[in-house]
């Protein structure tokens, strides 16, 4: 089977399921890359990855874009995630010959919708791909089919789906050990928490400071590390002088992929604290994948598809800092609780939301929707199984 993916630009997000495919595929596996990378990646770490033979950059040339053109046309399978007419009509051509595509997207109204606009959107967007039953979407956040919804969109062809950053395989036990390693020494051991992410207002990262001071008036051990830079970085310092927090609170600045993740690897609990801008949060599966415990914002895209509350991580309703507070306290309060949490959400990321189950199931969902229709669905939960309208107002808590 012959596949193409279209996105922007290739990254390490994308490259675990690239290369899966590309192997499932036996090499009938393209990626064509539609832009340069933002500098504003760049400065993140991003785009220092080895930019394998299967990636096309079709902004490159002309004779690039003629052949990214062809092979959109000719391949069994396109994933296209790409916004705009301008972009749109790189698949329409494959679309009017009723070849199976599938777009991928976030959600479309992470600031709430203007009801006033709504007609105009919906048509717009029944126009890129609506109108077309050769189009289905993969929800890139658990939002998406409820946002696409209101447009008559996509009707019973929504399918979950995600980012899917690197996998790593650990002995469990020897992640697990090497959490007590760091958080032993001294008289009483140190619970590590971590916060990671660009410090800008919608992935609030204030409701980690607050935690923090909230935290050390109860008395509780702990370190909380927070990665990151960006346009908050003096306000949170402040905070952490004004409330006397540099014994328990450190600020680590821009850190790669490859340092975040050792960072994870050694904390107990991940504090993810966005709102409903974060589209997906690959953060997420890295830190689920690293064996931690997560207390994350239900706002976020990831989180309804990945998280079992009270299972293998702890939701919280966005916003609620009194939530926060006592999803982590309880976390402190019982280790066993944090280690099950830990280990069950490892194995949520080992055993099913990862690239090669997911390059799997899409070969497979491809091959049922040629054969029977759009009706069909292979899976019952995961990647490529239904993704159901989900209301923002889903979760509440105790």
């Amino acid at each position: 089977m012959k596949v193409v993916f279209i996105s922007n630009y290739f990254n390490h997000h994308q490259a675990p399921f690239s290369e899966a495919m590309y192997r499932l595929t036996k090499g009938q596996y393209w990626f064509i890359a539609t832009e340069k990378m933002t500098e504003e990646r760049k400065s993140m770490g991003w785009g220092h990855e080895q930019v394998p033979g299967y990636v096309l950059e079709s902004f490159s040339s002309n004779e690039n874009l003629r052949k990214a053109k062809e092979l959109i046309l000719e391949s069994d399978v396109a994933v296209f995630g790409l916004h705009g007419w301008s972009n749109f009509q790189l698949i329409q051509p494959r679309l009017k010959r009723h070849k199976l595509t599938f777009r991928y997207s976030e959600r479309i109204y992470k600031g709430g919708i203007k009801w006033y606009r709504l007609p105009v959107q919906a048509v717009k967007l029944w126009l890129v791909g609506g109108r077309y039953d050769a189009m289905n979407m993969l929800c890139a956040s658990a939002y998406t089919a409820q946002d696409y919804a209101r447009t008559r969109s996509y009707v019973n062809r929504t399918y979950k789906w995600g980012y899917f950053p690197a996998a790593k395989r650990y002995d469990l036990d020897e992640l697990m050990n090497r959490k007590l390693s760091a958080a032993s020494g001294g008289e009483h051991p140190k619970a590590s928490i971590l916060w990671a992410g660009r410090l800008i207002a919608w992935k609030h990262p204030e409701a980690s400071v607050e935690l923090a001071a909230a935290l050390w008036e109860k008395g509780y051990a702990f370190n909380m590390s927070i990665i990151g830079n960006g346009e908050m970085e003096t306000q949170l310092r402040s905070m952490i002088r004004e409330r006397k927090l540099e014994e328990c609170v450190e600020m680590l600045g821009a850190m790669s992929p490859d340092e975040v993740r050792s960072h994870m690897e050694r904390a107990d609990i991940f504090l993810f604290t966005s709102d409903f801008n974060e589209g997906w949060g690959a953060v997420l599966n890295e830190s689920m994948n690293s064996g931690c415990a997560v207390v994350a914002s239900h706002a976020i895209g990831s989180v309804p598809f990945l998280i079992r509350d009270g299972e293998n991580g702890l939701i919280y309703h966005n916003g609620n800092q009194k939530q926060l507070e006592e999803r982590v306290c309880r976390l402190l309060d019982d280790g066993e609780y944090r280690r099950k949490l830990a280990r069950e959400a490892y194995h949520t990321i080992s055993g099913e939301w990862n690239a090669e189950c997911a390059a799997e199931r899409l070969l497979l969902l491809t091959g049922t929707l040629k054969a029977k229709g759009k009706a069909q669905c292979p899976f019952g939960e995961g990647p490529c199984s239904r993704a159901t309208v989900l209301p923002n107002d889903w979760y509440h808590g105790e």
